[in-house]
């Protein structure tokens, strides 16, 4: 049964190839490319929100990607200074962030453990050098990606991000706004008790 379901198999293909048009076809490549799907991975990018790849880095220097790196390929240096992220919180930047992508293996993993959603995988494969060393350590501007580009790419998964960082932002937003107003009433009930006059003792109560 094993050889008639393997023969089946053969057959089906063998046919398939006189028959169905996307294996009739032949891609004219570099010209005309196949559409890759949409969880094809390559090598990491660093993702920046709006226009300013500096400023809107998501990445903030944990450097837990570099640690859990299995082929350790990724070398970041963090910053003397801070910069808001998206919700606003102060936060280090790194002053260097380089992949090197002779070494990396596309494991993912830097994906998996980031928690700001700052680094994902690409799928630009076209990465061939004509030197191996310097040209293959990609620096921080040539991993810098925008976040449109990343819809670009990956439509579904980015939008599940975008969501999960703007509920976040949302949840992050009450939470200084019920601070706050808690902070007024307490500043106001403190106010009023300064403000209340001091009973005086009567003479009656004094002589007793």
């Amino acid at each position: 049964m094993g050889i008639l379901k393997g023969m089946a198999v053969t057959l089906r293909n063998f046919a398939g190839s006189y028959f169905e048009k996307d294996r009739l076809i032949t891609v004219q490549y570099p010209e005309e490319r196949s559409p890759l799907p949409e969880n094809y991975r390559n090598f990491p990018f660093l993702i920046f929100d709006g226009n300013d790849p500096q400023a809107g880095l998501r990445c903030v220097a944990c450097q837990i990607c570099e640690k859990e790196c299995p082929p350790q390929c990724i070398y970041i240096t963090k910053s003397k200074d801070k910069k808001p992220d998206y919700i606003g919180k102060p936060q280090f930047y790194p002053a260097i962030f380089d992949i090197d992508i002779s070494v990396c293996m596309s494991c993912q993993i830097c994906v998996e453990v980031c928690p700001f959603e700052a680094i994902k995988m690409d799928k630009d494969f076209e990465l061939s050098k004509r030197e191996r060393f310097d040209n293959l350590l990609f620096r921080k501007e040539q991993l810098s990606k925008s976040n449109d580009y990343y819809h670009k790419i990956h439509p579904v998964e980015a939008a599940a991000v975008d969501k999960n960082l703007a509920d976040a932002a949302a949840v992050a937003e009450a939470k200084k706004k019920a601070a706050a107003e808690a902070a007024a009433k307490a500043a106001a009930a403190k106010a009023a008790a300064a403000a209340a006059p001091t009973p005086v003792a009567s003479p009656e109560s004094t002589s007793s």
